[in-house]
Order: C-alpha cells, then sequence, then structure tokens
C-alpha cells in the first residue's frame, strides 16, 4: 500500500487549475478526495473532467451543496465563513489548501482588496484543521511571498532562497496578495508552535498548464497566438523574466513535502531557469506555427517583478525532486490542451 491509498483528503480549491491536476494524482494513488471549493474560478467542468477520467461521474446526494462520485465528493462552500470550513474539514485526514483568490498580475494589481479576503480564508482554514485534529496540513504558497527589492534588476541571475522571505528579518512582500500568503505561511507555524499541528508549505513560481485561464499570462500569449491575433500584444517591454513550472512538476513536489516535511519547513518548486517574455512569446509561436506581422509591447500594463526565479536546491535535498518538464515540453502540452478545448476566454482587468 502507499503513502496514499485510503487516505481520506480535503484539497480546497480542488476544482481549479493546479488544485484538479492535484486531485487527478491523489485519485490515482488511492485516496479519498473531498473538494472544497466556491467554483468561482472554473466551475466544476475541470474537477467532472478528473472524476470521468477516473470512470466516475456526478451523483445527485441529495444535500445542498453536496455532489458525490463513488467515495469521491465535491463541497460547493465559501471557505471565507468559519462554519463551511468546519463542515468541509470534518472526517479528514490530510488537508492540501489551495483555496485563494487569485488571478494573474492584471488581477492582483486590480483588486487588491478581494485579495485580503485571503488572509480570513486561511484562518478558518488552518484553525479549523488544527481543531479537527488532521494528521497534516500542506500550504499552497507563492513566490509572491519574496521581497520586491530582491527582484527589480533586468538580467538578475539571483535565485530566491526560502530564508530570504524576510530579508534582514524585514518583510517586502509582493502587493496584498503576497502579504496574504506569506501571513499564512506563518499561521501554520503558529498553530504548529502552539497546538502541535504538522505541515509543509510549499512556494510556487509561475505555474502553468492545462486548466489555467487567461487571467495568467502563459494562456494568455496561447490563446492570441491560436486565435491568430495580428497585431499580437504582450504586456510589458519583453525583458521581464520568469521561472516557469508545468503544473505536473507542482502537484508532484507537493505531495513529496506532504510526504516528507511535518515542521512547516518552507520548499521552493521551480526550475531555477529564467526566461524572458519575449523569448517564451517566440517559443509560443514557433510551437502554434503562427508568424504575426506585429508583436505589440504594451509598457502600461501591470508586469509586477521584472525577475524572478526561484533556487530549488532544498526541494532537491530534502524531497528528492527536480522539475521534469520543461519550458518548451510544457507549452507544447499547454497549446495542444487549449487548441482541443478552445475555452471560454476570461477577463484580465475587469
Amino acid at each position: 500500500m502507499g503513502v496514499w491509498e485510503g487516505k481520506r483528503v480535503l484539497v480546497t480549491g480542488g476544482a481549479g487549475f493546479i488544485g484538479s491536476h492535484l486531485v487527478d494524482r491523489l485519485m490515482a494513488l488511492g485516496a479519498e478526495v473531498t473538494v472544497a471549493d466556491n467554483l468561482s474560478k472554473a466551475g466544476s467542468r475541470y474537477l467532472f473532467d478528473v472524476w470521468s477520467a477516473h470512470g466516475l461521474k456526478p451523483e445527485d446526494s441529495g444535500e445542498s451543496g453536496l455532489v458525490r462520485a463513488g467515495k469521491h465528493k465535491l463541497v460547493v462552500c465559501d471557505l471565507q465563513d468559519l462554519m463551511a470550513a468546519r463542515r468541509a474539514m470534518e472526517g479528514q485526514q490530510v488537508v492540501f489548501h489551495l483555496a485563494a483568490t487569485i488571478g494573474g498580475r492584471g488581477y492582483i494589481d486590480t483588486h487588491p482588496a478581494d485579495c485580503c479576503g485571503n488572509f480570513a480564508l486561511d484562518f478558518n482554514v488552518i484553525s479549523e484543521a488544527s481543531r479537527a485534529g488532521v494528521e497534516h496540513f500542506s500550504y499552497a504558497s507563492s513566490a509572491c511571498v519574496y521581497p520586491v527589492s530582491l527582484q527589480t534588476e533586468y538580467g538578475s541571475t539571483h535565485l530566491l532562497q526560502e530564508d530570504e522571505a524576510f530579508d534582514g528579518e524585514t518583510g517586502n512582500a509582493d502587493r496584498e496578495y503576497g502579504w496574504a500568503k506569506l501571513m499564512g505561511e506563518m499561521q501554520l507555524l503558529a498553530f504548529r508552535q502552539q497546538y502541535g499541528l504538522k505541515g509543509s508549505i510549499v512556494r510556487y513560481v509561475t505555474a502553468y498548464g492545462e486548466r489555467e485561464d487567461d487571467t495568467h499570462a502563459i494562456v494568455a500569449l496561447i490563446r492570441r497566438a491560436v486565435e491568430r491575433l495580428d497585431p499580437y500584444l504582450v504586456w510589458g517591454t519583453g525583458e521581464e523574466d520568469r521561472d516557469f513550472t508545468h503544473v505536473s512538476d507542482i502537484v508532484e513536489g507537493t505531495l513529496l513535502a506532504a510526504e516528507r516535511i511535518s515542521d512547516g519547513t518552507p520548499v521552493n518548486l521551480g526550475t531555477s531557469i529564467r526566461f524572458k517574455i519575449k523569448d517564451v512569446v517566440t517559443m509560443i509561436h514557433d510551437i502554434a506555427d503562427f508568424k504575426p506581422a506585429e508583436v505589440f509591447f504594451d509598457t502600461t500594463k501591470p508586469v509586477g517583478v521584472v525577475t524572478r526565479a526561484l533556487d530549488i536546491e532544498r526541494a532537491g535535498d530534502l524531497l528528492g525532486w527536480t522539475p521534469k518538464v520543461d519550458l518548451r515540453e510544457g507549452l507544447t502540452r499547454t497549446i495542444r490542451w487549449f487548441a482541443d478545448t478552445r475555452p471560454q476566454p476570461v477577463e484580465t482587468i475587469v
């Protein structure tokens, strides 16, 4: 029997992009998976696709807000409601907390108050997990916890290390979303210190892949290429860079951290490889066989920090984890998925 065989697992945000991939993997490993989600991002379609791939279909439970599929279930709820978080936690052994108010840079910069809701959401889920006596709490954090001051130089070669979240004992996280994630980490560590809650923290950086929506850069760029938009729009100068990590590697790192870390030691999940946005655009055009007459770089749009890449040595040492999907392969998979499914567009700035 594997680690996850028969384990009762709650995945908050499990109907969304990363969450649905995590649910898929947990089901394949034999876990009994409950998803708690308000369905605000992707609705239920991706989760139901996962169930279908496992030979299951949604069943009417007879209870409002509850859908079953064999031993698995979906609880439709708002985790900013404390009692909803309490009900979702009942009977669970492990919690993967991915639920958050989130979008790409355009969303983060234009919805600061909405992002502040993550402070309450995280407290509800962490405190109720502790109250329910779960065996392990996995917190999905972000590279947005790192000081903005370390990410301001074009052409930087600096790789962000886990201990730099408080640079010189001072935090300088990336806007309200980054502060909420940093405080979420601190909340988990506080509940470990005071109540003994065991857990792990994984910091994601520019995750991309199948089922992502176009509030995020990669899918937005893919949509414009697949739909042959010319002039072709790119936010920023194109000189900004990121460390792009395919969702399959994110999922595997998250599971390994939950298996091997219990004291809340944070771990970066990235590739340590930088790509300039303009070079990613060229790669997407090549894979999609598209050559626009004009590429327009709009410097009035929000781009966030100019550089970001993670040191992943700790993940290798503690988890034995290294990313397996390089950017070209990941983009090819994502473009194929997008071309096959043609998901409806999502407004980036509303």
